[in-house]
């Protein structure tokens, strides 16, 4: 919890250390950029982050929703804690409920949802932060809402939506919305670890005074209170269930009972359904480590492209609708468009360097140098100047070498179309016919 509201503070090279600004589609990870030019990196980086969990789900089971989830962690460690602090227990709570509308029931609800609501706020906030990014969170805390309306729009709407998740619905979130939850029957196994009743321990079950006298063999004495303990209200004794959330509340209920009836403990507690039947102990299967195996993979090639992405990516296109320009002193020049998209934090000044052919020229249409702003897109245009003899075809191919700061970024080729002289064009046939008909010759004689 401290971690996920020292989140959107913490920063590296003075940069956000996560920013998911799905508004601009920016995302910063661990000081990383990504750009909507990067998506496959990011598709990369959230299925791995998928399959870990679906991993980890297949070997301990929800682990991740009884102890990482946000919904489960601001749950019992917040509003719970608060709920507790002024309506008391579980069967306070109750006789609350049941009691007649007094001057004491309507001032414990009052503050109660009103802390709730506050605390709401404060998630919001710490949500928005991670949205938009604190600078822009504080400017709506110093300009005041009136200038920020959008953004004190979502803050609302963001408070709201978590004030009636905590204080209504609560573990119905993990029940009927969250998808992690449904998917969970599809990715346990017998051999997957969790929350689990030893049957073969327990049963059959009975009353302390009935099992004083009966002496059956079940060590479970049914005083139900696994039951009550639990936040989705099931019965673990009748085997897993998609609602338990792995709070191992009923582990701790249990031990309990056995110190006290003086019986061993961990007649609930982690295991696998083989463990408990069979009495085998954890192993890996072809299933687990056929998920291990495609998790390295997609993990190694997000680690690859990542490491061997292009920092400033250029985009050169000839300027559609447009065949070629006359020039003075017989020069032919084609115009192009050309566009930087700087996924740095730094100002780029850009260089353009004609390779081929060597003696061309490039002026920009602007006349001034392309300076790419940090975490921006630059856009130029310009022409490409060649004297109108040394063109020999309809259509060549032109190198461009684009360097920022005495360093090569990146080689771009297009297409420079212009007019031919029908003498240079003949030539130049009859140098291909020629070609031609010698390659012909040596296939023959071949």
């Amino acid at each position: 919890m401290a971690m996920m509201f020292a989140g959107p503070f913490l920063k590296f090279q003075n940069r956000p250390l996560l920013l998911l600004n799905v508004l601009e589609r920016k995302f910063i990870i661990v000081g990383m950029v990504f750009w909507p030019q990067d998506l496959n990196l990011f598709a990369l980086l959230m299925l791995s982050f998928v399959l870990f969990i679906v991993l980890f789900t297949v070997l301990f089971g929800r682990v991740w929703c009884g102890w990482a989830c946000p919904q489960t962690i601001f749950l019992e460690m917040l509003f719970r804690k608060v709920e507790y602090l002024i309506d008391g227990d579980a069967q306070q709570q109750k006789r609350l409920v049941a009691q007649e509308w007094n001057t004491e029931k309507i001032a414990k609800r009052v503050l109660k949802h009103t802390i709730f609501w506050l605390l709401s706020f404060l998630i919001a906030n710490t949500f928005l932060g991670y949205i938009i990014g604190i600078d822009e969170l504080k400017l709506l805390v110093i300009d005041g809402p009136m200038q920020h309306l959008g953004k004190f729009a979502a803050l609302i709407i963001f408070t709201t939506v978590f004030y009636f998740v905590f204080a209504k619905m609560r573990e119905l979130v993990c029940i009927f919305i969250c998808p992690y939850g449904r998917l969970q029957g599809l990715m346990l196994d017998k051999n997957s670890m969790v929350v689990a009743y030893d049957f073969v321990r327990g049963e059959p079950r009975g009353k302390l005074k009935k099992l004083e006298e009966e002496k059956p063999k079940g060590d479970c004495i049914d005083c139900k209170l696994c039951v009550n303990v639990c936040p989705t209200g099931i019965d673990i004794r009748n085997g897993t269930q998609l609602e338990c959330i792995n709070c191992t509340a009923c582990i701790d209920a249990c031990n309990e009972v056995m110190v006290k009836v003086d019986r061993p403990e961990g007649l609930i507690r982690i295991a696998s359904i083989n463990n408990i039947n069979l009495g085998t102990k954890f192993s890996w299967n072809l299933r687990t480590g056929a998920y291990g195996v495609v998790l390295v993979a997609l993990f190694g090639v997000f680690l690859y492209l990542l490491v061997t992405r292009k920092l400033v990516e250029t985009t050169l296109l000839r300027t559609p609708g447009m065949m070629f320009q006359t020039q003075e002193e017989g020069k032919i020049s084609n115009l192009y468009n050309i566009e930087f998209v700087n996924k740095t934090f730094d100002e780029l000044p850009i260089e353009l360097k004609l390779i081929k052919p060597a003696n061309g020229e490039i002026r920009f249409v602007d006349g001034q140098q392309i300076m790419v702003h940090k975490e921006s897109v630059g856009k130029s245009s310009f022409f490409l100047v060649l004297e109108e003899s040394s063109i020999k075809r309809n259509s060549s191919e032109v190198e461009i070498e684009v360097w920022s700061n005495g360093k090569l970024i990146e080689e771009m080729k297009s297409k420079f179309n212009a007019p031919v002289h029908k003498k240079e064009k003949d030539e130049h046939k009859g140098d291909d016919e020629h070609e031609h008909e010698r390659m012909k010759g040596g296939k023959h004689e071949n």
